[in-house]
């Protein structure tokens, strides 16, 4: 089924709005309990977004205590992978014109999603399957699709594939791993997403300053 136009336009604000923060926490949330607090730390941070991975039995409520208590903050269910997860999610993706982000890391499923109409995809799992190298690789072919690279994202890379013009944004759990979240550490989380959001200000806008790797 391809694209609607309401999906399309959700699509926009979304990416816009990714564009702007250019990191997505990647959450591990085992206690729902956890969920509001931690949220109030991303945005305290200066992050208000989450991919909530529905790894856990916990996440469903935790992604929908998020959305209750923070309307503003963008939430999404990351790890999805079956029609049931979906549901739950309230991720029916295109059949029910919400948006979606499918991971990809080979050109044929990339292929793939641009056969459903989807020009945004996850590159997953980044380092592991050959970094940044690799990414520049795979979509040399594909002019309009961009990407957000999750896993194996650190402080210390992460300026390198936020220089890529393809990139929209990174996922990444060092802001707020999932130990610090099972132990309440939420003002060392606040901290360490501080720390995370003035990395990126320094971090060029590729294509908008000399320098930018392109």
């Amino acid at each position: 089924m391809a694209t609607s136009n309401r999906v399309r336009a959700a699509n926009r604000d979304i990416l816009a709005r990714l564009r702007t923060l250019r990191i997505v926490p990647v959450i591990v949330i085992d206690d729902p309990k956890d969920a509001v607090p931690l949220a109030a730390a991303l945005i305290d941070g200066g992050l208000s977004c989450a991919e909530i991975t529905f790894r856990t039995a916990g996440a469903r409520e935790a992604l929908r205590q998020i959305a209750a208590a923070h309307p503003r903050m963008l939430a999404g269910a990351g790890t999805v992978l079956t029609p049931r997860q979906a549901a739950e999610a309230v991720d029916y993706c295109l059949e029910h014109e919400i948006p979606v982000y499918p991971g990809v890391c080979t050109p044929t499923e990339i292929e793939m999603a641009l056969g459903k109409g989807l020009e945004t995809v996850k590159f997953f799992p980044a380092e592991p399957i050959g970094g940044l190298p690799y990414l520049k690789a795979i979509s040399a072919p594909y002019g309009s699709i961009a990407f957000m690279p999750t896993g194996g994202i650190n402080p210390a890379n992460l300026p390198n594939y936020l220089g890529f013009r393809k990139v929209v944004a990174c996922g990444g759990s060092w802001m707020a791993p999932a130990d610090w979240i099972a132990t309440k550490q939420f003002g060392r989380i606040r901290a360490e997403t501080e720390k995370a959001v003035a990395l990126v200000r320094e971090v060029p806008i590729a294509g908008e300053s000399r320098g930018a790797t392109s």
